[in-house]
């Protein structure tokens, strides 16, 4: 009681109100796909007044609402600013966060939804015209909730040299059109406490792909940034230990040279990789595989 008082008291100081003139708008809370009862998502309405019957959308899903209950599932006929009102009718499963908005009819709907749609794959393709590369991914997740979670965490990686291309995220266990997907586009197939179907593991095995399934959060992201060092190229970086003289060629031997050499500068050590110079041009290269100072075996020798 207290609680609510104290929201009640800072509502009306700052003097928060709603229009119910205007055409129906909120945010998605929640979002699922129920088995039964197809996709479905609870809408918090900030203006306006939501009927059943109402046509919405949000970026990604439009609807024309079936079934409209409040909190508590019971059916009801119209929702208020302020009130969380669980929607039935979409043809998607909307994003949780996603703003949502009232239409005059189902073809403008659509209409908004492929529009947000262009321009999120001309985006897409802006990036993947770069020089990065690429790992493609499919995610599959256990619930709206947590796939949305676990897409927020892959974005934030740094992504300057690999891009994490998402070519599918879903809910549900992984099953023969991931499958078929991953093999058509190369892509990895990542589950978060998910099964895999039976017809997927058969497609899985004789294609070789490669599916990774997780229950911690943490992990996952572990084996994303594994996949993403996978495509760099190796970094090859040359540290010089020292310079030596040749001074005599004492005879060739199967696997190269045995030669005597004054070391000039820093240290040589047996297994060092070996640049050989003449007049400043690199003319062949080796591996100290013996190393010998009066004709005792060392590890090193010094200037």
């Amino acid at each position: 009681n207290d609680l609510l008082e104290i929201i009640l008291l800072l509502a009306e100081m700052i003097e928060l109100k709603a229009d119910y003139q205007k055409t129906a708008e909120g945010v998605v809370i929640e979002s699922f796909l129920d088995k039964r009862r197809g996709p479905t998502a609870t809408l918090l309405i900030r203006d306006g007044v939501l009927r059943k019957g109402d046509i919405i959308a949000t970026p990604s899903a439009y609807a024309k609402v079936r079934i409209l209950e409040n909190f508590q599932r019971k059916i009801i006929q119209e929702a208020f600013p302020s009130m969380p009102a669980v929607v039935l009718g979409f043809n998607e499963v909307p994003r949780v966060g996603e703003s949502f908005k009232a239409f005059p009819d189902l073809e403008s709907a659509e209409a908004y939804v492929e529009k947000k749609e262009k321009k999120r794959k001309e985006i897409l393709t802006e990036i993947l015209d770069s020089d990065k590369k690429i790992l493609n991914v499919i995610l599959k997740a256990d619930a709206v909730g947590t796939l949305e979670a676990l897409e927020d965490v892959i974005k934030r990686l740094p992504q300057e040299l690999v891009l994490v291309r998402l070519l599918k995220a879903e809910v549900g266990d992984i099953n023969e059109s991931d499958a078929k997907l991953a093999s058509s586009g190369k892509a990895v197939i990542i589950g978060f406490r998910v099964g895999i179907d039976a017809l997927a593991r058969k497609l899985i095995e004789r294609e070789k792909l490669r599916v990774f399934k997780f229950n911690i959060i943490y992990d996952l992201i572990q084996k994303v940034r594994e996949l993403m060092n996978e495509l760099l190229e190796p970094q090859i970086i040359k540290r010089l230990l020292g310079k030596m003289e040749v001074l005599v060629v004492f005879r060739k031997i199967d696997k190269g040279q045995i030669i005597g050499c004054r070391v000039v500068e820093g240290v040589v050590k047996k297994g060092a990789k070996v640049d050989i110079y003449r007049e400043e041009k690199i003319i062949d290269s080796g591996i100290v595989l013996n190393l010998q100072k009066n004709k005792i075996d060392v590890e090193e020798a010094k200037e």
